[in-house]
């Protein structure tokens, strides 16, 4: 009788414990239902409209997840390059339930590409994204934007005139003026080089002779590997090999250059400097900056202290691509970060 007893008990402490687990499989589930969304037809891809003095264009956007306070719009860099850079994010956003929407850029692989240079400009693109917002549905009260590299200068942009429709801002790998990005590459990086290879890529770029394939394999073997992403060239992720291949680069060209070895000759960005612009900003704002970035993480973390609301992230094993080689660090920050600004503790 005892033992009947014994059994009757440990199966009612049982199911117990498996009812109790039941709220957080339905917020899983939640979080990852299409049910009640409008999307559910094509997997959270929508063809966003977007008005410009060309015509309408449509921009790809995919959004992931659902959380009605964290939303973050990822900005990718290039300009001209894709969503697929921050593809890694699959791996790190759906376990924390945050929100995310890729997106492409006008001009941009998975977007509509129109033949017209007007349209590549900083002013444009940042009406751009305040499009995009609108149709997307996100307000103060859940919007976060995450701008890398080209991205990070646009999520500057977009801020400085629009920083009262977000909720937070990650401003990552990117310095908030050009010139002093130039002088750190050209006067602190390029020194670090092999003596013999630094001098030949100065050759090849003062004859302007960009398209020699030389000069391509000079820096993707001694300075992309060292500075972009920090792994050997057979090793770095399908995704970003897959971004390279999908690059505009009549936009890129256009406006950050022939390399990523500083923004010179006739590109628009070269004289960007929003540096003495920073205090306008409110918006709660994280800053990444990494040790072997192409650009210089004292002035980001200079950039972090300089906004009103602030926090610096420090990669220390990272570079440009800080989300893939030292990734846990990047999204273990932007995750607190976002967190912390939801839960008003930041």
């Amino acid at each position: 009788m005892r033992l009947a007893l014994l059994c009757f008990s440990i199966l009612v402490i049982t199911s117990c414990k498996e009812k109790t687990t039941t709220p957080t499989e339905e917020q899983s589930s939640s979080y990852l239902s299409f049910d009640t969304r409008d999307d559910q037809y094509t997997g959270g891809i929508k063809m966003i409209p977007i008005e410009t003095e060309k015509g309408t264009f449509k921009v790809w956007t995919k959004r992931v997840g659902n959380n009605p306070t964290k939303k973050v719009l990822l900005l990718h860099g290039g300009p001209g390059m894709t969503h697929e850079l921050y593809e890694c994010a699959d791996g790190y956003f759906p376990q924390e339930e945050i929100e995310y929407i890729y997106y492409d850029q006008l001009g941009s692989y998975y977007s509509d590409k129109p033949d017209d240079l007007s349209l590549w400009t900083t002013e444009r693109f940042v009406e751009e994204v305040e499009q995009l917002r609108i149709a997307l549905g996100l307000d103060n009260s859940n919007f976060y934007l995450l701008g890398q590299s080209w991205g990070g200068i646009l999520a500057m942009e977009y801020a400085l005139k629009y920083q009262d429709n977000l909720k937070g801002l990650v401003i990552s790998n990117m310095m908030s003026s050009v010139p002093e990005y130039n002088s750190y590459a050209q006067d602190v990086l390029g020194p670090q080089m092999d003596k013999e290879i630094f001098e030949e890529i100065k050759v090849l770029e003062a004859a302007k002779d960009y398209a020699n394939p030389r000069y391509g394999e000079l820096l993707f073997e001694h300075y992309y590997t060292e500075h972009v992403l920090r792994k050997p060239p057979t090793e770095w992720p399908e995704a970003v090999m897959r971004a390279l291949n999908h690059a505009n680069n009549q936009v890129y060209v256009h406006m950050q250059g022939y390399s990523e070895f500083g923004i010179t000759g006739d590109a628009t960005l070269k004289d960007w400097d929003v540096k003495h612009r920073l205090k306008e900003l409110e918006v709660p704002t994280l800053v990444i900056g990494a040790q072997h970035d192409t650009m210089d993480p004292k002035h980001m973390e200079w950039m972090s202290k300089e906004v009103k609301n602030g926090r610096y992230l420090h990669c220390a094993n990272g570079s440009h691509l800080s989300q893939y080689d030292d990734q846990k660090t990047y999204f273990g920050g932007v995750i607190q970060f976002i967190e912390d600004v939801d839960t008003g503790a930041f």
